[in-house]
């Protein structure tokens, strides 16, 4: 058991077991299902955890309550991460009202068939629940339709959902004041450019939203409680939102029998003379491309490069470019090269995936026929010139 503040409590679960987060993302670090309780005159629960860990979630409940009931289970998002033990709770708390907007209950139905002793909130919304004062603000596309969050008022605690999340089990503490949280800025970046990032628009209607509210404790559904770190937080997901890019350049490359990495290589070292020290190099078919993602929102500059495959693209580098435009990735600058043998496609292929995603361009594609020549090294430097220069 950890209180968090007052008669706030931590009642959370780790996940150090899954490999992949929704069968595609890599953990690393693990992740967590946080839930949290309010030992208040109405005991209050805020969301629920994975039913695979239902066990040693109930076991944190019983920590703060023992045998007590609880009065309200509040729902800020549907996804089974967070929703799935709602009916094991109801089979241990048979009279628990669930909480949540119109949208979040007809999914609580939908995925649980549970529809009876259920109380809709809409957006500004309070439920007293004793000394705390809860007020519901809901927060659609965030990232899912029903997605809301719940203030305490009286604690200042946003009670976040997804949002503010990041991956990576939590190693014993749970607040960020009290962990090294260096990992998690980068698992947050990851988790946001992977699951969030196609809704820049609909998190910035949130943030503003919050903008007036005087919070002193993120308390979000993945990862740690924020607390000394909320204005960086804050302001990052604020930057992902805009698709705003430091000064930096990912280069994202296939590369077949060694000719695209060698331009690749030559097109950093380009880079770096320019005075460009942000650089990321991937092999997009040995590097799983949440890493690349979480990448290509952090910096401004991308480029891109593979061999002509079936008169196509080289097929892992056509997966990213669905991956980038599905997130509709915004504000840009991008240049491109590409390897053939006998009939070059990358240019022509890359320039029309740009006629969607209006990336700055800033340089014709450079293309290599068959073997590397100093022709073809001369045009890589002068693409990084000219990226670098954009930057």
């Amino acid at each position: 058991m950890t209180i968090l503040k007052g008669k706030v409590n931590y009642v959370g679960v780790n996940d150090r077991t899954k490999d992949l987060f929704e069968s595609l993302w890599p953990l690393p670090y693990g992740v967590s299902y946080n839930s949290y309780l309010i030992d208040d005159d109405k005991v209050t629960l805020i969301d629920t955890v994975d039913v695979s860990f239902f066990p040693k979630f109930l076991k944190n409940i019983h920590e703060v309550i023992g045998d007590r009931p609880i009065d309200y289970l509040v729902i800020n998002h549907m996804e089974p991460d967070h929703s799935g033990s709602i009916s094991l709770i109801r089979k241990y708390y048979p009279n628990i009202t669930i909480v949540g907007n119109k949208k979040t209950l007809e999914m609580v139905n939908g995925f649980y068939g549970e529809h009876t002793q259920t109380l809709a909130v809409s957006d500004g919304a309070e439920l007293n629940i004793g000394h705390h004062k809860l007020r519901f603000y809901l927060t659609p596309m965030v990232h899912w339709p029903e997605t809301m969050m719940t203030f305490d008022e009286n604690d200042h605690i946003l009670f976040s959902g997804d949002a503010f999340g990041c991956f990576g089990a939590l190693n014993g503490a749970v607040v960020d004041k009290d962990m090294n949280i260096e990992h998690y800025w980068g698992e947050m970046i990851r988790y946001y450019s992977n699951i969030v990032g196609k809704y820049g628009s609909p998190v910035q209607k949130a943030l503003a939203k919050l903008g007036g509210i005087d919070i002193e404790m993120i308390c979000s559904t993945h990862g740690p409680v924020w607390t000394e770190y909320i204005p960086q937080v804050v302001a990052e997901y604020n930057r992902m939102s805009l698709y705003e890019g430091a000064r930096g350049v990912v280069i994202a490359y296939g590369s077949m029998y060694g000719h695209a990495e060698e331009m690749a290589e030559a097109i950093a070292a380009e880079l770096a003379a320019q005075g460009v020290k942000n650089i990321v190099m991937h092999n997009v078919a040995r590097t799983d491309h949440s890493y690349i993602l979480a990448d290509i929102f952090r910096y401004k500059g991308l480029v891109l490069g593979c061999p002509t495959y079936n008169t196509q693209l080289f097929p892992e580098m056509d997966k990213l470019l669905k991956e980038i435009a599905s997130r509709e990735v915004k504000n840009r600058v991008t240049a491109y090269f590409g390897t053939f043998s006998w009939a070059g496609q990358v240019g022509k292929k890359m320039c029309e995936w740009n006629e969607k995603m209006k990336f700055t361009e800033v340089c014709t594609p450079v293309e290599c026929k068959q073997g590397i020549t100093p022709e073809v090294l001369e045009n890589c430097s002068q693409l990084a010139k000219a990226v670098a220069a954009q930057l």
